[in-house]
């Protein structure tokens, strides 16, 4: 696309012109005896940079001091972004601006985004997604990228910005098409967090040498997690994912992980076992041939996790990790007697009560009984996941805010406890359904006085918009969200708010865990169900006592969002949209 700016001498007199090249605003300078033409909005935050100042073949913005080099309008200042140049040549005493060949703008994007992870730059991260997916990538590609950095970046290993990343990209269904980019600028952001200012990972690399069986390396690797050689543990699971077949080195991989989880109590208050659900979450999103980058940044963290048989709340006034480990004994044979029953089973709503005992006994025995009942380790991980929920939906808002962390920490591990046994239930699995129903009970002083019930009565999802906006709406948030679903409102509609609720404020790592694991649960339910419904009302009412925050990081994508689309962002009185006449 061609168009006139003006005359040569009027640039010349004027020292710029501006025009629009399509929607995009541009402004022409006159500097070192010829015309130079960049895109006229600071890629920054939108500062017209007809206002700034040319000198030494630069342009200065006023508003943040970035400076741009007139000739390619590459920025001097990361956090600015490049800006768009054009060309610009002089036909008959006419200054003509035309639009240059496209580039490579994919592979730019891409660098774009390792530059944003890099410096922890929000609105390079939100401009690199919005035109990656703009030119047909798919998110997943761009789950993968944040994934690889994560994993590359971080000595530690894994952690809470790659778990909120695959959150997000297990989110993405879930929500309106216009919350999907600002979902994985989140997560992305997250990762940038979590690896900023720290050492990069170096791998340690397999055993050479003659195969080595899986029974035996699975052996070796609960050993050394149990003895807190994370090391040793990480040149195992490098050996063991090196095995061939893929698939079926994988699932090995993933049977002794969850094992050497399970092998302590809870470890971690529930963010190991939450991780490692992530971790191999994300293979689904990136595939598995990253499995050998990915899995061994859990080991650093996994043998290093506090064990809840170590704390006196497990061992006073209950013995409740002694108890565990009776039942934990029983297992083989309770799920041996289960199979004889398999498919008999279809109580799991009423177990997930059940669970909610006071005694803890009473706790370990309804799922005992369930599993000799028939119950399928699917349905003994959505009870235990629903029993966690409903602490949610009863915890009182006259608890300790803090509090309302204890009460998620069980509902997210359940939830991720549910999503392995889906996947690959062993009983060494199992003995986490026993761990996390104990857990559900500690946490039950948290439902004393109980918060009732929600009741029945028509809502309309927009009165939620004032709980997330005034503090303290949690009942009526709750009440609006139960309501909204017993009047047969669309619970796609209530996820697809939820999510956008989440995604508008400056969230902390809990919430995307609460908001993700609270999806997962509804859709495992039957569609109209009690127990769905009242999922969705626990993490309506976690939101609600958590909102609102800033909201720094949403508007960071909208200036994104409205610069991607060519939008004047910064008006200066008087100014009207250009329609290719000369300006000044």
């Amino acid at each position: 696309m061609h168009v006139t700016a003006g005359s040569l001498s009027e640039l010349q007199q004027a020292g710029w012109l501006r025009t629009k090249v399509g929607t995009v605003p541009v402004v022409v300078f006159w500097h070192d005896g010829r015309a130079w033409a960049l895109d006229d909005r600071c890629p920054h935050m939108g500062f017209p940079l007809h206002r700034g100042t040319v000198e030494d073949g630069l342009v200065t913005c006023h508003w943040h001091h970035a400076r741009f080099d007139l000739a390619s309008g590459c920025t001097l200042d990361l956090f600015a972004d490049d800006a768009r140049a054009f060309d610009v040549t002089v036909e008959d005493g006419d200054v003509v601006v035309a639009s240059r060949p496209d580039w490579d703008r994919v592979g730019q994007l891409r660098a774009r985004l390792q530059d944003g992870l890099e410096d922890g730059l929000t609105l390079v991260m939100a401009k690199s997604v919005l035109g990656l997916l703009a030119a047909g990538m798919e998110p997943a590609e761009i789950v993968g990228a944040g994934v690889h950095f994560g994993t590359a970046y971080r000595e530690a290993g894994w952690g809470a910005g790659l778990t909120v990343l695959v959150a997000m990209a297990n989110l993405m269904a879930d929500l309106d098409e216009g919350d999907r980019a600002l979902a994985l600028v989140h997560g992305l952001s997250f990762v940038s967090r979590d690896t900023r200012n720290r050492p990069p990972r170096f791998a340690i690399d397999r055993l050479r040498g003659a195969g080595i069986g899986t029974d035996r390396l699975a052996g070796w690797y609960r050993r050394f997690i149990d003895t807190r050689s994370s090391d040793a543990a990480e040149r195992v699971l490098a050996t063991a994912l090196a095995m061939e077949p893929g698939d079926e080195a994988l699932d090995a991989a993933e049977r002794m992980m969850f094992a050497a989880v399970t092998d302590h109590v809870f470890i971690d208050g529930g963010h190991t076992l939450d991780f490692t659900n992530k971790a191999f979450e994300a293979l689904v999103h990136v595939g598995t041939s990253a499995a050998p980058d990915v899995l061994p940044t859990l080991v650093r963290q996994t043998a290093a996790a506090r064990r809840q048989e170590e704390t006196a709340s497990w061992r006073h006034p209950h013995d409740l990790a002694g108890l565990a480990g009776e039942a934990v004994e029983r297992l083989p044979t309770l799920v041996e007697d289960g199979r004889r029953r398999a498919g008999r089973f279809d109580d799991v709503g009423g177990l997930g009560w059940r669970i909610l005992s006071d005694d803890p006994a009473e706790v370990i025995e309804s799922v005992c009984d369930a599993m000799v009942a028939g119950a399928s380790p699917e349905q003994l991980g959505r009870a235990l996941a629903y029993a966690a929920a409903l602490r949610l939906v009863r915890f009182h808002p006259q608890n300790d805010f803090g509090d309302w962390d204890t009460v998620h920490h069980a509902f997210t591990a359940a939830s991720a406890l549910h999503q392995a046994l889906v996947r690959n239930p062993t009983v060494e699995l199992l003995r986490g359904v026993i761990h996390g129903a104990l857990r559900v009970y500690l946490d039950r002083f948290l439902n004393v006085p109980a918060s009732p019930l929600p009741e029945d009565g028509a809502a309309d999802l927009d009165q939620l918009q004032s709980c997330w906006d005034t503090q303290g709406q949690v009942d009526r948030a709750g009440a609006i969200a139960y309501g909204f679903l017993g009047s047969g409102g669309d619970p796609g509609r209530l996820v697809a708010r939820l999510g956008a609720a989440l995604l508008a404020e400056d969230a902390e790592f809990h919430w995307f865990q609460v908001v993700e694991a609270g999806a997962r649960q509804f859709h495992a339910w039957p569609p109209g169900s009690e127990e769905a419904a009242l999922v969705l009302v626990g993490v309506t009412r976690f939101l609600a006592a958590h909102t609102p925050t800033r909201r720094e990081l949403s508007q960071v994508v909208q200036i994104a969002t409205r610069l991607g689309r060519g939008e004047v962002l910064y008006d200066e009185p008087g100014d009207q949209a250009l329609d290719g006449d000369v300006t000044r």
